[in-house]
């Protein structure tokens, strides 16, 4: 009888193990599902800016992103045409108008990172231009939102 009280009593604490087990693990899921997907997109909004390139000028395309915590500019699969001194400017309009250059465009496809100078507010330099000085146009743009 000891066997088989031994084997009631361990049955019964896996049974109460898996139980309170199972439903401890299940709380802490619908926890970490009480995150909406709205909420999800308003924290990676607060910390990154996000525009696709359009074209001008020549075709341009890819994504641009800037971190607003590490204050980079990124671009991911972007591509554009080849040309004399093309450099990135962050800037208030599509003329730039006012602009603040972030240097020599680093390639014409690929992925590449750009520092924002520090006192740059891309509330107002909201668009992201690859700029030819020689011809004072504009390739392609992006806007960050």
């Amino acid at each position: 009888m000891d066997s088989k009280m031994r084997k009631f009593g361990l049955s019964l604490f896996l049974v109460i193990f898996i139980i309170f087990g199972c439903s401890s693990n299940d709380n802490t899921i619908e926890v970490v599902n009480t995150i909406s997907e709205d909420e999800q997109m308003e924290i990676v909004d607060s910390v990154t800016l996000n525009g696709s390139f359009v074209s001008d000028a020549h075709p341009t395309s890819g994504e641009a992103i800037a971190n607003l915590d590490e204050a980079t500019l990124s671009f991911l699969n972007f591509k554009t045409d080849d040309g004399p001194k093309l450099l990135v400017y962050l800037t208030t309009d599509l003329n730039a108008t006012n602009f603040v250059s972030l240097g020599d465009l680093q390639g014409i496809e690929g992925d590449f990172t750009y520092n924002i100078p520090s006192n740059t507010d891309l509330s107002i330099n909201k668009y992201v231009m690859i700029w030819c000085v020689d011809f004072s146009v504009s390739f392609g743009h992006a806007e960050l939102n």
